[in-house]
């Protein structure tokens, strides 16, 4: 991955989730990361919700489908894996903003995902 490649950045973050490295994606986003999802600033919110999301479906795993780039603004459709059968196919649609090279902010939205979690969690 080189700084300059948006949509790399977005499958090395979607790597470390599937992977269960959270600490490494660390690297990734920016000290005053934003989460418009979350409401919250900085990544440990992040890994927190990603903790809490694969303590309860342990084969949690995001797949990217579509990845667009527009200058510093990275959009990924991605299916979701390893969740209990909905009425819903899961999927999420993430925009980031990047600057210097890392995740800065980042805006989502989700169908069929059980985000009731995350709100116990």
């Amino acid at each position: 991955m080189t700084a300059r490649d948006p949509g790399a950045l977005v499958r090395r973050m979607q790597e470390c989730f599937n992977t269960r490295q959270f600490d490494q994606a660390d690297d990734l986003f920016t000290a005053d990361f934003f989460s418009h999802a979350l409401g919250t600033a900085g990544f440990e919110a992040g890994k927190q919700a990603w903790r809490t999301l694969v303590a309860h479906f342990p084969d949690y795993r995001v797949v990217a489908q579509d990845i667009l780039v527009d200058r510093d603004k990275v959009a990924v459709r991605s299916s979701v894996e390893g969740i209990p059968d909905g009425d819903v196919p899961p999927v999420m649609i993430e925009i980031f903003r990047v600057s210097d090279g890392r995740l800065a902010e980042m805006w989502g939205l989700a169908q069929g995902l059980p985000l009731d979690v995350l709100r116990a969690g």
